[in-house]
């Protein structure tokens, strides 16, 4: 059971970089925002896997927009990464939005405004 979790968190971090590769090479990052895969999770089988989409620097609706732009690709994305990753089968993908580094940004500033407002009534 080790070796198979072994070989499929492997699978995950190969598919996670190539389908970056071909997500960069569509060019669905217009209008300055930054699309990062953040991870893949692969099922046992391969048939299918998650791809978590990070979409940073756009508003809600332009990161609705560019989900669906992926889903529409999808099957070209599919088929450029099965020509790069070797496999019995090519994973059918699903994206998922990753709103973490979006929350975790949105902390930082908070705190900073925090920091900056004990700053301002020490003074």
């Amino acid at each position: 059971m080790a070796l198979m979790n072994d070989r499929i968190a492997r699978v995950n971090e190969i598919l996670k970089r190539e389908i970056a590769d071909v997500i960069e090479k569509f060019s669905l990052s217009e209008g300055g925002c930054l699309i990062s895969v953040t991870k893949v999770h692969a099922s046992e089988s391969l048939r299918n896997a998650t791809v978590y989409i990070s979409i940073f620097g756009a508003k809600e609706d332009k990161a609705d927009a560019i989900m669906k732009k992926l889903y529409k690709l999808r099957s070209d994305i599919q088929h450029e990464v099965s020509r790069h990753v070797i496999l019995k089968y090519t994973p059918v993908l699903q994206f998922v939005r990753d709103n973490n580094m979006e929350q975790g940004d949105r902390v930082l500033s908070l705190l900073q405004e925090l920091e900056d407002g004990e700053k301002n009534a020490d003074e």
